[in-house]
């Protein structure tokens, strides 16, 4: 049975969002035929689709009878975690033609690796990436040639925008293939003791790129727990991986078994077989609310509390920052795994993985049981874990009863936390977003004066001058969306982390981002409205008192309000952020980039900022 606060909480999703959701609906079922896609071809127009198919293959897309899916692949050589997609339309194509249907790529998207970027001035383009995926979803799809689509991504903007294009289409069934993690490398706490080193200059740049070597070593995902592979756990526990996959190791007998299981199932789900189920109908405001539930649980990356804004946006769904709050206090953290704990992704899958987590949640009534999955079931079909069997096949068994490593996988009975550890902040600087369950209860409540800051550049040069050696909040802002694309300030996290080690308090207020990988510090974040678009924060200045209180869920600045009113916004010189690496090319997301609580989105901005508005305000009164 659902929990009554769960269901309260979706309920009011649902009601807000009826308008909005109606007219998706309303327009994917315009599109969707029980017909292949094709048959809407022209002679001249299909030959072209198919005229570089083998013969037997176009024999098929000639009948207009058997299925054909359409690959979109983010794959690349560069990306750990991506390059193990080399491989796969091949194995895919030679799968679903043993069950008559066919497939081609459709398309590629850029994939770019925010471990290589941090810090450096492509990192302003990388949150505006996702937008830029979805949209080339939508052209790779736009052709008419399929009739469901196999998405190929891991990373942290590429499932986001994987899935916000793959909503365009949501007339298609569409499956998620992951690729899996890379096999465990040093310890976790070995790798952050060396950046910390190094960052005190304790450490020369040869012992720190070994370390690091160490760590990142292999084709497959980044071990910890970020976006990456928080993006893993959403789609399995959204219903759009194949039960158990997340966490499979690739190139791998049992990861190839994986791929050629759920290319077959995909296939069922088209119009033209036994289960047509478009992904119209798997993503939902349930849905929604279960990958919110999973973040939790999981100590999951902060970015989503941006990318599930506005996938559900892309769903006609009006989830606000105020839902996930809600959320965070019911939801317990179930999952330890690095930086909220010192294991990584593997050693949660060998103590019981997602089907472990997800039975706990439905037992407990924190999930959505009865939804539609690409597996043809609802949630209770994923608690399970998967093997190989004696033919080399796929075999699933329940999950253990009990963790087997109950140091990174907790029950129901027994949790880390309390809480899912997210949480938002409101306060005369506007809204913030801050993530502690990595963060020690004794620094959840920080006073300290500020000192303001425009670039990470100029935080790391005061570190090392000693100048932040003292209670501190740095205040680093006109790094939101419209001002710089919004990048990641987790290259700050080393620095502060030495400060904190010294005995001071210290925390980071900021319009930008930090990754799930954001550590120990405790950062309000996302700070909404930004600089840029005339926030608060502009307004802040050296020795300025704050506050930062992640028990009572606020965020002040200790000014007198007549004073603070007052004050004018301190100017900024962005013009280093508007070219070099293709940013020139941005300008226009830059300048019509929504809010970081609306999801930092660029799609249907007239309409969706004012239908969020009135929901944030509906949200307000529901909480009061």
């Amino acid at each position: 049975m659902v929990h009554p606060r769960l269901k309260e909480i979706t309920d009011r999703i649902i009601e807000r969002s009826a308008t909005s959701r109606q007219d998706y609906l309303r327009r994917m079922k315009a599109q969707h035929t029980n017909a292949p896609q094709r048959t809407n071809l022209g002679c001249t127009n299909l030959a072209h689709g198919f005229a570089a198919c083998p013969v037997a293959d176009k024999q098929h897309l000639a009948t207009d009878k058997q299925p054909n899916l359409g690959i979109v692949t983010a794959y690349n050589d560069m990306l750990s975690a991506h390059q193990p997609y080399e491989s796969y339309p091949e194995i895919i194509r030679e799968t679903v033609r043993k069950i008559q249907a066919t497939a081609q790529v459709a398309g590629g998207v850029p994939a770019m690796c925010d471990g290589v970027t941090q810090g450096l001035p492509a990192m302003d383009l990388s949150l505006f990436s996702r937008d830029l995926i979805a949209m080339s979803v939508a052209v790779g799809l736009s052709h008419g040639m399929f009739d469901a689509a196999v998405f190929l991504g891991v990373c942290d903007k590429i499932v986001p925008g994987l899935l916000i294009g793959a909503l365009s289409f949501g007339h298609l069934p569409a499956i998620f293939l992951p690729a899996g993690p890379m096999t465990s490398g040093i310890a976790n706490d070995e790798k952050a003791r060396i950046r910390q080193l190094f960052a005190e200059g304790k450490a020369t740049r040869e012992e720190l790129l070994a370390s690091e070597s160490a760590s990142y070593h292999s084709p497959g995902t980044c071990t910890f727990y970020g976006t990456a592979n928080s993006n893993q756990m959403l789609m399995e526990i959204m219903g759009l991986h194949m039960p158990g996959s997340s966490f499979i190791n690739p190139l791998t007998p049992l990861r190839k078994a994986l791929v050629e299981e759920a290319v077959t199932q995909v296939v069922e789900l088209t119009a033209q077989r036994s289960t047509p189920t478009p992904l119209f109908e798997i993503i939902d405001e349930r849905a929604i609310v279960n990958g919110v539930v999973g973040l939790h649980a999981t100590g999951g990356s902060t970015n989503h509390t941006m990318h599930l804004v506005a996938i559900a946006a892309a769903a006609g769904i009006q989830l606000t920052w105020q839902d996930i709050s809600d959320l965070s206090e019911l939801v317990p953290l179930l999952a330890r795994v690095y930086p909220n704990g010192k294991s990584d992704v593997n050693h949660f899958e060998a103590a019981g993985g997602m089907g472990f987590l997800i039975r706990e949640l439905l037992d407990a009534g924190l999930l959505h049981k009865d939804v539609k999955t690409v597996n043809g079931t609802g949630l209770e079909g994923y608690t399970v874990n998967v093997f190989l069997d004696d033919k080399g096949g796929v075999l699933r068994k329940p999950a253990p009863t009990k963790a087997l490593d109950e140091t990174n996988l907790a029950p129901m009975s027994v949790p880390f936390n309390k809480d899912g550890g997210l949480k938002v902040l409101t306060g005369n600087l506007g809204s913030a977003i801050i993530k502690t369950s990595a963060v020690a209860p004794d620094r959840h409540v920080i006073e300290a004066p500020a000192q303001v800051f425009h670039t990470q550049e100029d935080v790391e040069a005061a570190f090392k001058a000693g100048e932040l050696n003292k209670d501190v909040i740095v205040v680093l802002r006109y790094v939101g969306p419209q001002a710089c694309g919004m990048p990641e300030a987790h290259k700050l996290t080393p620095p502060l982390s030495v400060v904190q080690n010294r005995g001071y308090k210290v925390a980071l207020v900021t319009d930008g981002r930090m990754s799930g990988a954001s550590g120990k510090i405790p950062a309000a974040i996302h700070v909404t409205p930004e600089a840029m678009d005339g926030g608060p924060i502009a307004k802040v200045r050296d020795g300025d008192l704050l506050r930062l209180d992640a028990v009572s869920g606020t965020l002040e600045l200790l000014v007198p309000a007549d004073e603070f009113a007052q004050r004018t916004a301190a100017p900024a010189d962005l013009q280093a952020y508007q070219s070099g690496t293709g940013r020139e090319l941005f300008a226009s997301f830059r300048a019509n980039v929504s809010s970081a609580d609306t999801g930092a989105r660029l799609f249907n901005l007239e309409q969706t900022n004012k239908t969020q508005r009135n929901a944030d305000t509906i949200s307000a009164m529901e909480t009061v």
